[in-house]
């Protein structure tokens, strides 16, 4: 899966949707890319919590510290058996609920690829299931689970988000790490339920999708 989602449906909208609260305004730019802001809903004491917080776990190895290198950003969680995740994986208190209403994958050849574009039929928002934790010094952090991908994504990429409908939220969020398993292994979502949106925009080009404002209308 690509390192690339964006939300464009109205924050208010959404919190009624997961009947959450926001406890400080959230500014999120167009588009995000690991190292940016993303939007997340957590839950803490009972009470769903919806803010702004920063896609990706930094990463930095041995190499690259004797290189002198910046951390990197780790984003996605293919490996729950990696010692980065799996402690994350089995405590449901570091579980969220990642929202978006599209995602892309660089498609073309390279040198020249460009943004395809992917996002639900008849439904305003997904819901990526994530992981996020609140790390000293880097403040709070999420990456989000991936599985093999359905007919629809595998021209462009062979993972795709865990995603959730619904009466799936609180089986994430609350349920045992055999849960955790049982979502990233089962049958990804149907291919026929996902608008596929293919364009001539640059990878780089910070061009979002072409039905953004038509999914605001979903709402």
């Amino acid at each position: 899966m690509s390192r690339l989602h964006c939300m464009a449906a109205g924050l208010s909208q959404v919190a009624d949707h997961f009947k959450a609260e926001m406890p400080a305004p959230i500014e999120l730019p167009s588009e995000t890319t690991e190292g940016a802001l993303g939007l997340v809903i957590f839950e803490n004491h009972g009470r769903r919590l919806m803010r702004a917080v920063t896609w990706g776990f930094q990463r930095l190895t041995r190499d690259m510290r004797e290189r002198g290198e910046e951390p990197g950003r780790i984003g996605l969680v293919a490996d729950l058996t990696n010692p980065k995740w799996d402690q994350m994986a089995a405590d449901p208190r570091y579980r969220c609920l990642i929202v978006m209403t599209h995602f892309a994958n660089p498609d073309g050849v390279p040198g020249e690829r460009v943004r395809t574009w992917f996002s639900l039929k008849r439904e305003p928002i997904m819901v990526w299931a994530g992981f996020c934790r609140n790390i000293p010094d880097q403040g709070p952090l999420y990456a989000g689970m991936t599985m093999d991908a359905n007919e629809a994504i595998q021209p462009t990429n062979d993972r795709m988000p865990v995603l959730l409908d619904p009466h799936e939220y609180e089986p994430w969020l609350h349920g045992s790490i055999r849960d955790v398993i049982g979502f990233q292994f089962r049958p990804p979502f149907a291919a026929e339920r996902f608008r596929v949106e293919q364009t001539e925009d640059l990878w780089r080009s910070g061009k979002g999708p072409p039905s953004a404002s038509s999914q605001l209308a979903l709402i």
